[in-house]
């Protein structure tokens, strides 16, 4: 079985061409970026609201010449649409905080569901967002009880959603929620 990291980039990856565009929802320190900054994507957008991950995403891209590929916004996830017009074959996002830097500073459950939602109507049919769920923290608790509540009320002819998650490991390990666009959705819910 796949480990949960491997596994939401094996999801992403099945549906990324030459012609998609693609978004970094929580650039942290680069390395979903970087990931599809290397897939046959046209072009990849990452966003994240500390310029300590901007600056590393940014870093990570140049030493690995791909900054041409992407564009690196410091901003919220929920404000992708000022930045991005097309419409998008795949987002990711990996929920809690900066690696190594102030953990009070982390996702919340409102704006990611907001972006979320933002980013359905922006999806392409066969289309993938996958989320890693990192709640081992206070805030992350509150966050994951939200997705979870919110996400399984979703229509399944317009999207399915899967959970990825292996129920015998200890200390809240991360999961995926992964949700993939079956067919355009008429009206906002």
């Amino acid at each position: 079985m796949d480990k949960v990291l491997a596994f939401s980039k094996k999801l992403l990856k099945e549906v990324i061409d030459k012609n998609s565009i693609v978004v970094d929802a929580t650039a942290g320190n680069g390395n979903d970026t970087l990931f599809l900054a290397k897939t046959s994507a046209k072009k990849v957008f990452a966003f994240d609201v500390q310029n300590q991950a901007t600056t590393n995403t940014n870093d990570l891209l140049e030493k690995n010449n791909l900054a041409d590929k992407c564009e690196v916004i410091l901003d919220s996830h929920e404000n992708f649409d000022k930045y991005i017009e097309e419409n998008i074959q795949a987002v990711v996002f990996n929920l809690g905080y900066l690696p190594n830097a102030d953990h009070t500073i982390t996702t919340q459950a409102e704006t990611t569901l907001n972006a979320i939602k933002k980013f359905i109507t922006k999806l392409n049919i066969g289309g993938r967002i996958v989320i890693v769920v990192y709640w081992g923290h206070e805030n992350g608790k509150v966050e994951k009880d939200a997705l979870l509540k919110e996400l399984s009320q979703l229509d399944q002819k317009e999207i399915e959603v899967l959970v990825y998650q292996f129920i015998n490991q200890k200390n809240n390990a991360p999961f995926i929620i992964a949700l993939e666009k079956r067919k355009d959705i008429l009206c906002e819910k």
